[in-house]
């Protein structure tokens, strides 16, 4: 159960990632792998921003790309699939696929169509192989699919192409927790503070370790850390579930409420507000609670795994 939890950490928790699970729609590769796609003339180069470039518009390949974008922009991400689908097929020779090709598969994967989403962000890799977002967005999705050894081997490469990188240490510091190599992970979390000394993710990391250790009244503290900073509904999350294991109930329907306030969509938080239930005996509140974690994607068996091991 408790492995369960960690590995949607993985999914979820990665500061830099955008919209569902992890994943984001890019808008560039990064500079060491991009080549100026056709329609786009280079006209001046600038540090950190290597082209200034005019788009050729009145191509199919870019008013197929501006369709998608529109799409993306309202949420209909099955036709922004095929507006990028009919770019690609326009011209599928340009440098510019790389980035089709992973707004493609992340695209998919809010679809639920995560085969096809590993498929083109590894032809999208096959293209920028360097392509450090792309790496972390394929980790991901291996880590939702459940295939752990080839989420480690992206996470760890990122980490070899890109030595401050803190969210690939991170993730690989969870999933050591989900091994049950908790040295690991507190060294994967070290080198994030050593990279980064103030990093949110390095007091997240811990706060799991504690947590994971039973350590429950250092995990709060930790997460209150960050909580004061710039509160979410992930490290509420965490801090109630702390919380909960103190018997200190109150504070736990606080941070749950506040957290639902600010995502009440996630299945994550109805599981802790049944525990509260459970331990407050009001069954059926927490009945109603496993109920809508079950409709936003949770199984009643891991609901009840969860309860069980109160």
């Amino acid at each position: 159960m408790k492995n369960q939890l960690l590995r949607l950490l993985v999914i979820v928790a990665v500061l830099a990632m955008g919209q569902q699970s992890g994943a984001q729609v890019v808008n560039s590769i990064g500079d060491e792998n991009m080549k100026v796609p056709q329609g786009m003339k280079p006209q001046e180069k600038k540090a950190g921003n290597p082209y200034i470039a005019d788009l050729d518009t009145e191509t199919p390949y870019f008013q197929y790309i501006d369709s998608a974008q529109t799409c993306i922009y309202s949420h209909d991400w099955p036709q922004a699939e095929q507006w990028l689908l009919k770019a690609f097929k326009a011209d599928p020779d340009n440098p510019g696929n790389s980035m089709v090709l992973s707004n493609i598969a992340t695209l998919q994967r809010y679809q639920g169509k995560l085969a096809d989403a590993v498929k083109n962000y590894t032809l999208a890799l096959d293209m920028t192989p360097h392509a450090v977002t792309l790496l972390l967005n394929r980790a991901a999705l291996y880590v939702e699919m459940d295939i752990v050894q080839r989420a480690i081997d992206d996470y760890e490469r990122v980490c070899e192409l890109d030595f401050y990188n803190t969210e690939a240490r991170y993730s690989l510091g969870v999933l050591a927790m989900e091994r049950g190599d908790t040295n690991r992970a507190e060294d994967l979390f070290n080198e994030i503070k050593r990279i980064n000394p103030n990093s949110g993710l390095y007091h997240e990391g811990m706060g799991l370790l504690h947590k994971r250790n039973g350590n429950h009244a250092r995990a709060a503290e930790l997460f209150s850390q960050l909580i004061k900073v710039q509160p979410t509904a992930q490290l509420l999350g965490h801090r109630a579930d702390c919380y909960l294991a103190m018997k200190r109930l109150n504070d736990a329907e606080e941070d749950i409420r506040t957290a639902l306030e600010m995502s009440p969509g996630d299945p994550y938080l109805y599981l802790l507000r049944a525990k509260l239930n459970k331990l407050r005996f009001q069954r059926d509140d927490m009945n109603r609670d496993i109920d809508t974690a079950v409709s936003l994607g949770l199984s009643r068996d891991y609901i009840n795994q969860a309860l069980n091991e109160q």
